[in-house]
Protein backbone atom coordinates (compact mmCIF):
# COMPACT_ATOMS: atom_id res chain seq x y z
CA UNK A 1 0.00 0.00 0.00
CA UNK A 2 1.74 3.37 -0.81
CA UNK A 3 2.41 5.12 2.19
CA UNK A 4 1.91 2.09 4.09
CA UNK A 5 5.28 3.46 6.20
CA UNK A 6 3.32 5.98 8.44
CA UNK A 7 1.20 3.57 10.23
CA UNK A 8 1.71 2.52 13.13
CA UNK A 9 2.00 -1.25 14.13
CA UNK A 10 -1.74 -0.60 16.45
CA UNK A 11 -2.99 1.34 13.83
CA UNK A 12 -6.72 1.75 13.75
CA UNK A 13 -9.60 2.47 11.19
CA UNK A 14 -11.76 4.23 13.64
CA UNK A 15 -11.98 7.37 15.43
CA UNK A 16 -9.73 8.06 17.86
CA UNK A 17 -12.61 9.85 20.15
CA UNK A 18 -14.00 6.08 20.54
CA UNK A 19 -11.55 4.80 22.76
CA UNK A 20 -13.02 6.76 25.40
CA UNK A 21 -16.54 6.74 24.25
CA UNK A 22 -17.94 4.56 21.20
CA UNK A 23 -21.82 4.25 19.99
CA UNK A 24 -22.39 0.51 20.71
CA UNK A 25 -25.80 -1.62 20.21
CA UNK A 26 -27.37 -1.28 23.13
CA UNK A 27 -30.97 -2.89 24.51
CA UNK A 28 -33.84 -1.67 21.62
CA UNK A 29 -36.02 0.58 22.86
CA UNK A 30 -39.51 -0.35 21.10
CA UNK A 31 -40.87 1.90 18.68
CA UNK A 32 -43.89 3.27 19.91
CA UNK A 33 -47.19 3.92 18.17
CA UNK A 34 -47.35 7.17 18.91
CA UNK A 35 -45.10 10.26 19.96
CA UNK A 36 -45.79 14.24 20.16
CA UNK A 37 -43.10 14.58 18.43
CA UNK A 38 -40.72 12.54 16.18
CA UNK A 39 -37.16 13.25 15.87
CA UNK A 40 -35.31 11.76 12.90
CA UNK A 41 -31.25 11.94 14.13
CA UNK A 42 -29.75 10.94 16.98
CA UNK A 43 -26.33 13.03 16.36
CA UNK A 44 -26.12 16.47 18.19
CA UNK A 45 -28.84 18.37 16.59
CA UNK A 46 -31.62 15.37 17.23
CA UNK A 47 -30.87 14.90 20.86
CA UNK A 48 -30.48 19.18 21.26
CA UNK A 49 -33.87 19.25 20.60
CA UNK A 50 -35.14 16.58 22.46
CA UNK A 51 -33.51 17.70 25.54
CA UNK A 52 -34.75 21.27 25.15
CA UNK A 53 -38.55 19.56 24.08
CA UNK A 54 -38.28 17.47 27.35
CA UNK A 55 -37.43 20.67 29.58
CA UNK A 56 -40.89 22.24 28.51
CA UNK A 57 -42.55 19.15 29.20
CA UNK A 58 -42.97 17.52 25.31
CA UNK A 59 -42.70 14.19 24.44
CA UNK A 60 -40.57 13.44 21.77
CA UNK A 61 -39.27 10.02 20.20
CA UNK A 62 -35.87 10.12 18.66
CA UNK A 63 -35.10 7.81 15.62
CA UNK A 64 -31.76 6.69 14.55
CA UNK A 65 -30.63 4.56 11.69
CA UNK A 66 -27.51 2.89 13.49
CA UNK A 67 -26.50 3.75 17.35
CA UNK A 68 -26.79 7.14 18.62
CA UNK A 69 -23.88 9.45 17.67
CA UNK A 70 -22.66 6.99 15.32
CA UNK A 71 -22.39 9.71 12.65
CA UNK A 72 -20.34 12.67 12.69
CA UNK A 73 -21.01 13.89 16.64
CA UNK A 74 -18.12 11.42 17.38
CA UNK A 75 -15.58 11.36 14.26
CA UNK A 76 -15.55 15.64 14.32
CA UNK A 77 -12.51 17.27 15.08
CA UNK A 78 -14.33 18.81 18.23
CA UNK A 79 -13.20 22.86 17.42
CA UNK A 80 -15.84 24.86 18.66
CA UNK A 81 -16.18 28.12 16.96
CA UNK A 82 -17.47 31.48 17.46
CA UNK A 83 -18.51 32.25 14.22
CA UNK A 84 -15.25 32.32 12.22
CA UNK A 85 -16.50 29.44 9.93
CA UNK A 86 -20.02 30.36 9.61
CA UNK A 87 -21.01 31.24 5.95
CA UNK A 88 -17.79 29.91 4.40
CA UNK A 89 -18.16 27.30 1.63
CA UNK A 90 -16.25 24.29 0.92
CA UNK A 91 -14.73 26.66 -2.09
CA UNK A 92 -13.45 28.97 0.24
CA UNK A 93 -15.89 31.75 -0.40
CA UNK A 94 -18.16 33.28 2.22
CA UNK A 95 -21.92 34.24 2.61
CA UNK A 96 -22.62 37.44 0.56
CA UNK A 97 -25.80 38.89 2.34
CA UNK A 98 -26.81 42.24 3.59
CA UNK A 99 -25.62 43.54 6.26
CA UNK A 100 -28.36 42.83 8.48
CA UNK A 101 -28.35 39.73 7.37
CA UNK A 102 -24.35 38.85 8.53
CA UNK A 103 -25.25 40.55 11.72
CA UNK A 104 -27.87 37.75 12.01
CA UNK A 105 -26.03 35.07 10.70
CA UNK A 106 -22.57 35.87 13.66
CA UNK A 107 -24.87 36.87 16.28
CA UNK A 108 -26.97 33.59 16.54
CA UNK A 109 -23.19 32.11 15.41
CA UNK A 110 -21.92 33.52 19.06
CA UNK A 111 -25.49 32.36 20.81
CA UNK A 112 -24.38 29.06 19.65
CA UNK A 113 -20.98 29.07 21.33
CA UNK A 114 -22.62 30.62 24.63
CA UNK A 115 -24.97 27.86 24.47
CA UNK A 116 -22.59 25.21 24.57
CA UNK A 117 -21.20 25.76 27.66
CA UNK A 118 -24.04 26.24 29.04
CA UNK A 119 -25.12 23.06 28.20
CA UNK A 120 -21.82 21.63 29.52
CA UNK A 121 -21.94 23.47 32.93
CA UNK A 122 -25.83 22.83 33.52
CA UNK A 123 -25.87 19.03 32.76
CA UNK A 124 -21.97 18.65 34.18
CA UNK A 125 -20.31 17.22 30.95
CA UNK A 126 -17.04 16.28 31.24
CA UNK A 127 -15.58 16.71 27.79
CA UNK A 128 -12.40 18.83 28.18
CA UNK A 129 -13.93 21.91 27.23
CA UNK A 130 -10.60 24.08 26.45
CA UNK A 131 -11.36 27.78 25.65
CA UNK A 132 -8.04 28.31 23.95
CA UNK A 133 -9.05 30.49 20.66
CA UNK A 134 -8.32 29.53 17.26
CA UNK A 135 -5.43 30.17 14.77
CA UNK A 136 -6.64 30.47 11.24
CA UNK A 137 -3.30 30.63 9.27
CA UNK A 138 -3.44 32.47 5.91
CA UNK A 139 -2.48 30.11 2.52
CA UNK A 140 -1.91 33.94 0.72
CA UNK A 141 -0.75 37.09 1.71
CA UNK A 142 -4.15 37.95 -0.04
CA UNK A 143 -6.27 35.50 1.50
CA UNK A 144 -4.48 37.76 4.19
CA UNK A 145 -6.13 40.76 3.87
CA UNK A 146 -8.97 39.26 3.18
CA UNK A 147 -8.79 37.69 6.89
CA UNK A 148 -8.35 41.73 8.02
CA UNK A 149 -11.53 42.87 6.38
CA UNK A 150 -13.30 40.86 8.93
CA UNK A 151 -12.23 41.22 11.96
CA UNK A 152 -14.78 44.17 12.41
CA UNK A 153 -17.60 42.31 11.59
CA UNK A 154 -16.62 39.24 13.89
CA UNK A 155 -15.49 41.01 16.39
CA UNK A 156 -18.82 43.45 16.32
CA UNK A 157 -21.29 40.87 15.88
CA UNK A 158 -20.01 37.57 17.30
CA UNK A 159 -17.55 39.11 20.06
CA UNK A 160 -14.85 36.80 18.50
CA UNK A 161 -11.96 38.67 19.83
CA UNK A 162 -10.14 38.42 16.61
CA UNK A 163 -7.05 40.18 15.56
CA UNK A 164 -4.20 39.65 12.82
CA UNK A 165 -0.60 38.06 13.37
CA UNK A 166 1.58 39.03 10.83
CA UNK A 167 3.71 36.27 9.25
CA UNK A 168 6.82 37.55 11.32
CA UNK A 169 4.85 36.53 14.75
CA UNK A 170 4.05 33.67 12.91
CA UNK A 171 5.35 31.62 15.70
CA UNK A 172 3.55 32.60 18.38
CA UNK A 173 1.39 30.66 17.13
CA UNK A 174 2.26 27.65 15.06
CA UNK A 175 6.14 26.27 15.09
CA UNK A 176 5.71 26.67 11.59
CA UNK A 177 6.34 29.08 8.74
CA UNK A 178 4.01 27.13 6.05
CA UNK A 179 1.42 30.62 6.39
CA UNK A 180 1.39 34.27 5.87
CA UNK A 181 0.07 35.18 8.84
CA UNK A 182 -2.81 34.31 9.50
CA UNK A 183 -6.09 35.63 12.16
CA UNK A 184 -6.51 34.67 15.79
CA UNK A 185 -10.02 34.35 17.02
CA UNK A 186 -10.39 33.67 21.04
CA UNK A 187 -13.75 32.92 21.38
CA UNK A 188 -13.24 29.62 20.24
CA UNK A 189 -12.32 26.08 21.73
CA UNK A 190 -11.73 22.52 21.58
CA UNK A 191 -13.96 19.98 23.16
CA UNK A 192 -13.30 15.99 23.00
CA UNK A 193 -16.61 15.27 20.88
CA UNK A 194 -17.63 11.82 21.51
CA UNK A 195 -17.29 12.72 25.90
CA UNK A 196 -19.60 15.53 24.67
CA UNK A 197 -22.60 13.91 22.81
CA UNK A 198 -22.51 11.26 25.42
CA UNK A 199 -23.15 14.00 28.23
CA UNK A 200 -25.80 14.90 25.92
CA UNK A 201 -26.74 11.58 25.65
CA UNK A 202 -26.40 11.20 29.07
CA UNK A 203 -28.90 14.45 29.54
CA UNK A 204 -31.43 13.34 27.16
CA UNK A 205 -31.83 9.64 29.25
CA UNK A 206 -32.12 11.36 32.55
CA UNK A 207 -35.27 13.21 31.29
CA UNK A 208 -36.71 10.06 29.97
CA UNK A 209 -36.67 10.56 26.13
CA UNK A 210 -37.26 7.68 24.36
CA UNK A 211 -34.17 7.14 21.87
CA UNK A 212 -34.78 4.14 19.30
CA UNK A 213 -31.47 2.80 17.71
CA UNK A 214 -31.53 0.90 14.27
CA UNK A 215 -34.85 2.00 13.27
CA UNK A 216 -33.85 3.83 9.81
CA UNK A 217 -36.83 5.53 8.22
CA UNK A 218 -38.33 4.40 5.08
CA UNK A 219 -40.99 6.78 4.72
CA UNK A 220 -42.65 9.77 5.78
CA UNK A 221 -46.63 10.87 5.17
CA UNK A 222 -49.03 13.12 6.51
CA UNK A 223 -51.78 11.27 8.10
CA UNK A 224 -54.16 13.29 9.02
CA UNK A 225 -53.03 17.02 11.30
CA UNK A 226 -50.04 14.69 11.88
CA UNK A 227 -47.39 12.44 10.46
CA UNK A 228 -47.38 9.09 10.06
CA UNK A 229 -43.35 7.70 9.91
CA UNK A 230 -42.40 4.11 8.55
CA UNK A 231 -39.47 2.87 10.49
CA UNK A 232 -37.38 -0.73 9.73
CA UNK A 233 -38.59 -1.55 13.15
CA UNK A 234 -42.14 -0.10 13.15
CA UNK A 235 -44.76 2.53 12.61
CA UNK A 236 -45.34 5.67 14.82
CA UNK A 237 -47.68 8.42 14.08
CA UNK A 238 -46.39 12.04 15.33
CA UNK A 239 -48.08 15.38 15.56
CA UNK A 240 -44.46 16.83 14.52
CA UNK A 241 -41.84 16.02 12.60
CA UNK A 242 -38.28 17.22 13.20
CA UNK A 243 -35.37 15.97 10.30
CA UNK A 244 -32.04 16.48 12.09
CA UNK A 245 -29.98 13.80 9.56
CA UNK A 246 -27.21 16.57 8.13
CA UNK A 247 -24.67 14.68 6.07
CA UNK A 248 -26.62 11.54 6.03
CA UNK A 249 -29.99 12.66 5.04
CA UNK A 250 -31.62 10.10 3.22
CA UNK A 251 -34.41 9.23 0.63
CA UNK A 252 -37.34 9.30 3.25
CA UNK A 253 -37.13 13.45 2.85
CA UNK A 254 -35.84 13.85 -0.72
CA UNK A 255 -36.93 17.88 -0.93
CA UNK A 256 -34.12 18.18 2.20
CA UNK A 257 -31.68 15.45 0.85
CA UNK A 258 -31.54 17.97 -2.70
CA UNK A 259 -30.68 20.97 -0.38
CA UNK A 260 -27.18 19.36 1.13
CA UNK A 261 -24.02 18.14 -0.12
CA UNK A 262 -22.38 15.49 2.09
CA UNK A 263 -18.78 16.00 1.98
CA UNK A 264 -16.27 13.05 3.63
CA UNK A 265 -13.83 14.60 5.91
CA UNK A 266 -11.03 12.91 7.00
CA UNK A 267 -8.99 12.74 10.46
CA UNK A 268 -6.08 11.38 11.76
CA UNK A 269 -4.38 10.81 14.92
CA UNK A 270 -0.46 10.69 15.69
CA UNK A 271 1.04 7.94 18.15
CA UNK A 272 2.00 9.56 21.06
CA UNK A 273 4.95 12.60 20.66
CA UNK A 274 7.88 12.99 22.93
CA UNK A 275 6.39 15.88 25.46
CA UNK A 276 8.94 18.39 24.32
CA UNK A 277 7.96 17.98 20.81
CA UNK A 278 4.48 17.67 21.81
CA UNK A 279 4.39 21.27 23.93
CA UNK A 280 6.23 22.78 21.02
CA UNK A 281 3.75 22.48 17.85
CA UNK A 282 1.36 24.74 19.00
CA UNK A 283 2.48 26.93 22.14
CA UNK A 284 -0.90 28.47 22.94
CA UNK A 285 -2.96 25.22 22.38
CA UNK A 286 -5.05 26.51 20.16
CA UNK A 287 -7.22 24.92 17.33
CA UNK A 288 -5.65 25.50 13.81
CA UNK A 289 -7.32 25.67 10.27
CA UNK A 290 -6.45 27.54 7.38
CA UNK A 291 -7.89 29.56 4.44
CA UNK A 292 -7.38 27.12 1.51
CA UNK A 293 -10.30 25.97 -0.43
CA UNK A 294 -9.30 22.27 0.62
CA UNK A 295 -8.77 23.09 4.20
CA UNK A 296 -7.16 21.44 6.32
CA UNK A 297 -7.97 21.92 10.35
CA UNK A 298 -5.55 20.19 13.23
CA UNK A 299 -5.15 20.27 17.08
CA UNK A 300 -3.63 18.43 19.81
CA UNK A 301 -5.19 15.85 22.05
CA UNK A 302 -6.85 16.67 25.09
CA UNK A 303 -4.03 15.14 27.01
CA UNK A 304 -1.63 17.08 24.60
CA UNK A 305 0.33 14.10 23.36
CA UNK A 306 -1.10 13.89 19.57
CA UNK A 307 -1.85 15.21 17.02
CA UNK A 308 -5.18 15.58 15.70
CA UNK A 309 -5.15 16.34 11.59
CA UNK A 310 -8.09 16.33 9.65
CA UNK A 311 -9.25 17.63 6.22
CA UNK A 312 -10.31 16.70 2.80
CA UNK A 313 -8.12 13.90 1.66
CA UNK A 314 -10.50 13.05 -1.28
CA UNK A 315 -13.57 14.42 -1.99
CA UNK A 316 -15.23 11.09 -1.65
CA UNK A 317 -15.45 8.69 1.37
CA UNK A 318 -12.65 6.93 0.42
CA UNK A 319 -11.17 4.17 2.77
CA UNK A 320 -9.21 5.55 6.16
CA UNK A 321 -6.11 3.34 4.95
CA UNK A 322 -5.98 5.55 1.83
CA UNK A 323 -6.94 9.14 3.47
CA UNK A 324 -4.20 8.53 6.46
CA UNK A 325 -0.74 8.80 3.73
CA UNK A 326 -2.38 11.91 2.44
CA UNK A 327 -3.32 13.42 5.59
CA UNK A 328 0.01 12.53 7.16
CA UNK A 329 1.32 13.97 4.32
CA UNK A 330 -0.38 17.57 4.63
CA UNK A 331 0.48 17.12 8.17
CA UNK A 332 4.30 16.97 7.78
CA UNK A 333 4.23 20.01 4.69
CA UNK A 334 3.19 22.34 7.90
CA UNK A 335 5.02 20.16 10.49
CA UNK A 336 8.39 18.89 8.76
CA UNK A 337 9.71 18.17 12.27
CA UNK A 338 7.05 15.14 12.53
CA UNK A 339 8.22 13.27 9.53
CA UNK A 340 8.69 9.63 11.19
CA UNK A 341 5.77 10.09 13.47
CA UNK A 342 3.08 7.12 13.18
CA UNK A 343 -0.57 7.22 12.81
CA UNK A 344 -2.54 5.06 14.89
CA UNK A 345 -5.92 5.66 14.07
CA UNK A 346 -7.77 7.29 11.23
CA UNK A 347 -11.48 8.22 9.92
CA UNK A 348 -14.14 10.04 8.22
CA UNK A 349 -17.41 11.14 8.21
CA UNK A 350 -19.98 13.39 6.55
CA UNK A 351 -19.71 17.09 6.75
CA UNK A 352 -23.33 18.88 5.43
CA UNK A 353 -22.78 21.48 3.39
CA UNK A 354 -25.34 23.84 1.94
CA UNK A 355 -25.69 25.93 -1.62
CA UNK A 356 -25.61 29.31 0.59
CA UNK A 357 -23.10 28.03 2.82
CA UNK A 358 -25.04 28.39 6.06
CA UNK A 359 -26.57 26.20 8.50
CA UNK A 360 -30.65 26.36 8.29
CA UNK A 361 -33.73 25.97 10.41
CA UNK A 362 -37.21 25.86 9.35
CA UNK A 363 -39.66 24.21 7.93
CA UNK A 364 -40.18 22.42 5.09
CA UNK A 365 -43.57 21.15 3.53
CA UNK A 366 -44.76 20.94 6.99
CA UNK A 367 -41.33 19.16 8.94
CA UNK A 368 -38.64 21.00 10.71
CA UNK A 369 -35.53 20.39 9.58
CA UNK A 370 -32.44 21.58 12.04
CA UNK A 371 -29.44 21.02 9.01
CA UNK A 372 -26.27 22.37 7.31
CA UNK A 373 -23.78 22.67 9.32
CA UNK A 374 -21.10 23.81 6.87
CA UNK A 375 -18.30 22.39 8.66
CA UNK A 376 -18.80 23.58 12.50
CA UNK A 377 -20.79 20.86 13.75
CA UNK A 378 -20.42 20.94 17.30
CA UNK A 379 -21.68 24.35 17.89
CA UNK A 380 -24.15 24.25 14.87
CA UNK A 381 -26.08 21.24 15.47
CA UNK A 382 -26.36 21.62 19.06
CA UNK A 383 -27.77 25.61 18.29
CA UNK A 384 -29.82 24.34 15.67
CA UNK A 385 -31.49 21.26 17.70
CA UNK A 386 -32.58 23.86 20.46
CA UNK A 387 -33.58 26.77 18.04
CA UNK A 388 -36.12 24.36 16.69
CA UNK A 389 -37.47 23.08 20.16
CA UNK A 390 -38.13 26.53 20.70
CA UNK A 391 -40.15 26.66 17.69
CA UNK A 392 -42.19 23.70 18.13
CA UNK A 393 -42.81 24.97 22.22
CA UNK A 394 -43.21 28.57 20.96
CA UNK A 395 -40.85 30.00 23.49
CA UNK A 396 -38.04 31.44 20.88
CA UNK A 397 -37.10 34.95 22.36
CA UNK A 398 -36.25 36.19 18.77
CA UNK A 399 -35.98 34.10 15.20
CA UNK A 400 -32.45 32.51 14.58
CA UNK A 401 -30.47 34.06 12.04
CA UNK A 402 -30.01 30.20 10.31
CA UNK A 403 -34.15 30.53 10.18
CA UNK A 404 -34.10 31.79 6.62
CA UNK A 405 -36.65 32.13 4.06
CA UNK A 406 -34.74 30.45 1.65
CA UNK A 407 -33.08 26.87 1.66
CA UNK A 408 -31.93 27.28 -1.64
CA UNK A 409 -31.33 23.78 -3.74
CA UNK A 410 -30.45 23.78 -7.62
CA UNK A 411 -32.31 22.58 -10.42
CA UNK A 412 -29.11 19.96 -11.21
CA UNK A 413 -28.61 18.38 -8.17
CA UNK A 414 -30.97 15.53 -6.35
CA UNK A 415 -28.74 14.71 -3.17
CA UNK A 416 -26.06 12.58 -5.13
CA UNK A 417 -22.94 15.15 -5.41
CA UNK A 418 -21.58 13.41 -8.70
CA UNK A 419 -19.66 16.95 -9.04
CA UNK A 420 -17.48 16.69 -5.44
CA UNK A 421 -14.50 14.94 -7.93
CA UNK A 422 -14.69 17.56 -10.42
CA UNK A 423 -14.65 20.63 -7.84
CA UNK A 424 -11.93 19.04 -5.78
CA UNK A 425 -9.66 18.92 -8.62
CA UNK A 426 -10.44 22.01 -9.54
CA UNK A 427 -10.20 23.59 -5.82
CA UNK A 428 -6.64 22.00 -5.35
CA UNK A 429 -5.31 23.46 -8.91
CA UNK A 430 -6.60 27.16 -7.78
CA UNK A 431 -4.88 26.71 -4.44
CA UNK A 432 -1.95 25.61 -5.96
CA UNK A 433 -2.08 28.20 -8.50
CA UNK A 434 -3.00 31.24 -5.53
CA UNK A 435 0.01 29.34 -3.83
CA UNK A 436 2.05 29.83 -7.11
CA UNK A 437 1.51 33.48 -8.31
CA UNK A 438 2.01 34.08 -4.29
Amino acid sequence: MPGADVFHRDFKPRPYWWEAFEPKPLALADVPRQARVAIVGAGYAGISTAIELANAGIEAVVLEAKEPGWGASTRSGGAVSGGVNVGKSFSGRTFQGTPEQIAAVLTSAADAFSLIETLIEREKIDCFWQKQGRFVGAWTPGHYRKQAQRIENLNREAKSGSYMVPRERQREEIASDYYYGGMVVERAAKLHPALYFKGLLDAARRRGVTICAQAPVERIARSGSGWEIRTGRGTLTAGEVVIATNGYTGDATPQLKRRLIPVASHIIATEELPPDLAKSLIPKGRTLSDTRRVLCYYRMSPDGRRVIFGGRARFTAVTPEMAAPILHGFMTDRFPQLKGTRVTHAWNGNVAFTFDALPHTGRQDGMHYALGCNGSGVAMMTYLGYQTARRIIGGANRPSGFELPEFPDHALYSGKPWFLPIVGSWYRFRDWYDRKVA
